[in-house]
């Protein structure tokens, strides 16, 4: 048997187009190709090999068992070619005119805003374009390369070119508003009393992730397309949810949420990660700002104040000393340094109690020149 031969770049797509589309018909319209030069270049490219990589023996071609290894191979080949010749463009180019990020709605607002007011300050002249999706929306953004980065959760099905780099994770807390019948159970909530009452749960507006329940308990459930709506009902006590517990933090401190003790767990974490695509590479600008959120994950960080925080610390410490009560458990509230890993019990306190809705605790990061 002769060796196999060398294969093109370009047959190795064709193959990867035919499966990815669904055909060779399909293939041809997404190649902007004819159907008999799709044919033409599998064959090809089986001879080169030397194996049959697809049955033509049904009406729509299927992988062989050949061709299901060979796949994992096309398309690993594919993707260190693009990546190749995107870092060669991203070093050409030079510094990008804009960024665009995607950050799932649950990522605290606190820490986004930290990490975007110092890449105002670090690249005055790049643009961004900040975008806030949840569950597999986020993934669908950054694989079809509306958004470059992005921040999100791992989501089952994520297609290949997708790669990851942890950045922290997210905890959760199930909340009920004071007045409604859950929150009157002393102790464990049974799991038969709480699928009774209406669960708000986010719902899922990408093809990535659609039909899928992630967290979903009740019988009934009201399905909300944003995560503020879905605190405004929980606060007037229409049903109950999860929520991140930086979110709900005021209100379960002035009495306004109430956290529920179920038999699930009275909260849990879920890890977040930068995504990208990798077949493109990010720009000095890009690669700065993935830096600030993979560094969240990073233990020990120190946690510098920049001189307006430390001028609002030293009012707040003065404010203290006049008996005002502005430290709670011997601390001032908005420096803390926050972390997802602190347990739910050690996260720190509101300063107001009539704080607004919605606000989440200040958590002071470090960032990183280049």
């Amino acid at each position: 048997m002769r060796d196999p031969g060398l294969p093109s770049l370009d047959q190795l797509r064709v193959f990867i187009a035919v499966i990815d589309h669904g055909g060779f018909a399909h293939a041809a319209r997404a190649l902007h190709r004819t159907q008999s030069v799709i044919s033409y270049t599998i064959a090809n490219l089986e001879e080169q090999l030397n194996v049959a990589l697809l049955d033509r023996s049904k009406r729509k071609p299927t992988l062989t068992e050949a061709g299901k290894a060979l796949l994992a191979d096309a398309r690993a080949v594919s993707l260190k070619v693009d990546g190749m010749r995107a870092r060669a463009k991203a070093l050409s180019a030079g510094l990008e005119a804009e960024v665009s990020l995607v950050v799932d709605v649950m990522f605290s607002t606190c820490k986004l805003v930290r990490i975007l007011h110092a890449f105002q300050k670090e690249f005055p002249t790049v643009s961004m374009r900040l975008r806030t999706e949840a569950l597999g929306a986020v993934t669908e953004l950054v694989a079809d390369g509306t958004c470059r980065i992005g921040i999100s959760g791992w989501m089952p099905g994520t297609p290949d070119v997708i790669e990851r780099q942890a950045c922290g994770f997210v905890t959760m807390v199930p909340v009920v508003a004071p007045d409604h019948p859950l929150a009157q159970i002393e102790g464990i909530v049974p799991t038969a009393v709480l699928r009774e009452h209406t669960q708000l749960v986010l719902t899922d507006r990408s093809k990535l992730t659609a039909g899928q329940d992630f967290g979903v308990l009740a019988l009934r459930d009201w399905r909300l397309g944003d995560l503020s709506s879905k605190h405004a009902l929980l606060r007037n006590g229409i049903g109950w949810g999860n929520m991140p517990v930086e979110f709900v933090q005021w209100d379960l401190d002035a009495g306004r949420l109430v956290q529920l003790q179920i038999a699930e767990g009275s909260s849990f974490s879920f890890p977040l990660y930068v995504i990208r695509r990798g077949d493109e590479e990010p720009g000095p600008a890009t690669r700065w700002l993935m830096q600030q959120f993979l560094e969240l994950d990073q233990p020990g960080m120190p946690v510098p104040l920049n001189a307006r925080e430390a001028d609002e610390l030293a009012a707040a410490a003065a404010h203290a000393a006049h008996g005002a009560g502005a430290y709670v458990g011997g601390a001032p509230h908005a420096y803390h340094a926050l972390t997802d890993r602190q347990p739910l019990a050690d996260l720190p306190r509101p300063p107001n109690a009539a704080a607004p809705a919605g606000m989440a605790v200040a958590a002071p990061i470090a960032l990183r020149r280049r």
